[in-house]
């Protein structure tokens, strides 16, 4: 069709392709707020691209086709800052930032300061100039004074503009990072190619910069933070409207700067962000205090290697080195076998780590992880520390290769691995390891929800041989519950009391409570609707399973072979015996109000846990989820609320007061 257009059609559709996908980029990659799917973008990309190879006389620097060029870069030529990008000083706790202010306070005698507090992104800095309006030249910090051309590489950034609103010289520096999920996704391609991994987002940054062919680039998904802009060579009058400037042009500024009035609020600002930074998508290893007005900067100066009017407080240390003294076997409660290094104790992040997952043998192999060992360890985005990497040029040679037992190392029975899995298990269902775990997850809020039956409890009706399997819950007298340590009369009651009522639960609890391989809450409440009776899913063929929604072969290989297991059948004899509820509960007839609306929790409700909201919300039709996003309809908030509600902010999400919510659903 697009042949079939003149010149000037094709010209005008071009243009008006432009300004839509321009558009579009900036409301999905800057501002987060996408206007369209991503199917329709496609296609006002596939048609541009189309319409610029039928005629190249229209292709322009600026088109959104550009941002990848044709042929990798020979090299990368170096080229000096037109002013110096100097590094920030660095202090790591609240006295040294006091002392920053003494000295800035001792230059500016009398005058008040005012700061912006701004994340110290862990990325590449950047210098970006924009020259008739057109994007022109990307340069890294390189040592200060002169750095390398990485215009190639930088273009393929889709959340900077490649044409701005004025033809001024525009000079923007900022941060180059790579979000979390990129990362991720980069070492796991880099595995799969038996290539070394990046030990952090910072390092995979920096790499993926330097990469010549700018296709391999534009694959990374790099992003950038701007902070400065210069424009003919100028600042604006402060750092916060240095910020305001670039929002007002297009460039994407961290949304979490604050202009603070004082040196308290800076302070309040830090504390805050050393909790929450494990809320971002990004890596960030501190918070960079800036004076804000430029004048009182111009007075302050520079040293020779850092300004005087800003500095770094950095963040608790994300990464440390330590040794691992020894390697022991975890069974879990499915029977599978977790490596677990056991470490010389190392504070990371204000918290003693002496303990670390290895997953599993095959990563115990890759990583070549050996006892006697220095590691890198980091607690980058997760709580769970994990082995970066190994420092094998530590090694003295006393250190020694873990040997993979052949036999559980609780109980000594056979261990099996599924064909092309990477876990071995443990297959005897009454290995003391998998008891444990079988019966606090039995008895978990989630599960059978018997209060009151904690890890202490289980351990020691474990340890007194009251219980050998999860039906001995069921047969617990008073008589011997009262004789444990610190049981007194009440807990007993109350425990006995509690195990009485599990036998009333739902069938989808005691389906999840079993513990089948890859039946979750959401998956076990699918089957009790569908087979409305324990018995009756235990006979379900794989192909009756697979009518269920999300249960695939693999699930349904799963459960056969659960409810085929000898041991399984007499575990479900036994809770028959005492009494248990096998039956789905008839849904009542009553109105669904809540039905197609998804609604997320979070804080402390004073008249009902989140659990019992969570049943309310689903007997009403309606879905709970763990996270808020875009398809999230409504967010709940209690008392002392979490990262959530700011999330649902940012997305636009309506949220709901407690009170609130009882008036929704009819309870007020």
């Amino acid at each position: 069709m697009e042949n079939k257009l003149t010149r000037e059609q094709a010209k005008k559709r071009i243009e008006e392709l432009r300004s839509q996908i321009i558009y579009h980029e900036k409301k999905y990659y800057v501002d987060n707020d996408p206007q369209i799917s991503d199917y329709e973008f496609d296609q006002l990309m596939a048609e541009l691209k189309k319409l610029e190879e039928t005629f190249p006389e229209f292709i322009t620097p600026d088109s959104p086709t550009q941002r990848v060029g044709e042929k990798p870069v020979e090299g990368f030529p170096t080229v000096e800052h037109r002013r110096p990008m100097l590094s920030i000083e660095n202090c790591y706790n609240e006295e040294e930032l006091r002392e920053f202010e003494e000295r800035i306070s001792k230059l500016l005698p009398g005058e008040k300061i005012e700061y912006v507090a701004e994340l110290k992104i862990d990325g590449l800095s950047m210098s970006i100039i924009y020259r008739d309006g057109q994007y022109h030249q990307a340069v890294t910090r390189g040592d200060g004074f002169r750095g390398d051309d990485v215009t190639a590489q930088v273009k393929t950034i889709h959340s900077l503009p490649l044409s701005l609103p004025i033809k001024d010289e525009i000079e923007v520096r900022g941060e180059v990072y790579l979000p979390y999920e990129s990362f991720k996704k980069i070492n796991e391609e880099r595995e799969k190619n038996g290539e070394p991994l990046f030990a952090n987002p910072r390092n995979a940054a920096a790499g993926s910069i330097r990469l010549l062919d700018p296709k391999e680039v534009a694959r990374r998904k790099l992003d950038i933070f701007l902070y400065y802009i210069f424009i003919n060579g100028q600042e604006m009058a402060s750092q916060w409207e240095n910020l305001q400037q670039l929002k007002k042009l297009g460039f994407k500024t961290n949304p979490h700067s604050r202009l603070c009035r004082s040196l308290e609020e800076v302070i309040d600002f830090y504390r805050e962000w050393t909790e929450k930074r494990d809320t971002l998508d990004y890596d960030v290893d501190g918070v960079v205090v800036k004076v804000n007005s430029t004048r009182q900067r111009e007075l302050l100066g520079t040293t020779a290697k850092s300004p005087r009017w800003a500095i770094a407080f950095k963040f608790p240390a994300r990464q440390a080195t330590t040794r691992i003294k020894d390697i022991v076997i975890q069974v879990g409660r499915t029977g599978a076998l977790t490596p677990v290094a056991i470490l010389e104790p190392v504070q990371i992040s204000g918290t003693t780590i002496s303990r670390c997952t290895l997953h599993n043998e095959e990563e115990l192999k890759r990583k070549d992880i050996r006892i006697g060992d220095y590691v890198l360890l980091e607690r980058s985005g997760d709580v769970i520390p994990h082995i970066v990497s190994v420092m094998k040029e530590r090694r003295s040679g006393q250190e020694k290769p873990f040997k993979w037992p052949d036999k559980c190392p609780v109980c000594h029975s056979k261990l099996y691995k599924e064909e092309g899995e990477a876990i071995s298990r443990c297959v005897n269902p009454s290995c003391p390891a998998r008891l444990r775990e079988s019966i606090i997850h039995f008895a978990s809020r989630r599960a059978m929800n018997i209060e009151g039956l904690g890890e202490a409890w289980v351990d020691q009706l474990l340890a007194q041989g009251l219980i050998k399997q999860i039906p001995d819950l069921y047969d617990i007298k008073y008589e011997q519950l009262i004789k444990l340590e610190r049981m007194g009369p009440k807990s007993a009651r109350n425990l006995l009391h509690q195990i009485e009522e599990s036998k009333k639960r739902e069938l989808w609890r005691l389906i999840f409570a079993l513990g089948i391989r890859h039946v979750g809450e959401k998956m076990a409440q699918a089957l009790a609707r569908k087979f409305k009776h324990l018995e009756r899913l235990a006979e379900a063929t794989e192909e009756e399973l697979m009518t269920v929604e999300d249960v695939g072969p693999k699930v349904a290989q799963s459960i056969v072979f659960f409810f085929k297991q000898p041991e399984n059948q007499e575990l479900i004899k036994k809770l028959k015996a005492a009494g248990l509820n096998f039956k789905e509960k008839e849904e009542s007839a009553g109105p669904k109000p809540l039905e197609g609306l998804t609604f997320v929790l979070t804080g402390t409700l004073s008249s009902m846990s989140r659990e019992q909201a969570k049943e309310k919300i689903e007997k009403l039709g309606g879905t709970v989820s763990s996270a808020v996003s875009k398809k999230t309809d409504y967010l709940i908030v209690g008392e002392e609320p979490g990262s959530k509600l700011e999330k649902a902010r940012e997305l636009g999400i309506k949220t709901l007061s407690e009170k609130e919510f009882l008036k929704l659903i009819g309870e007020s």
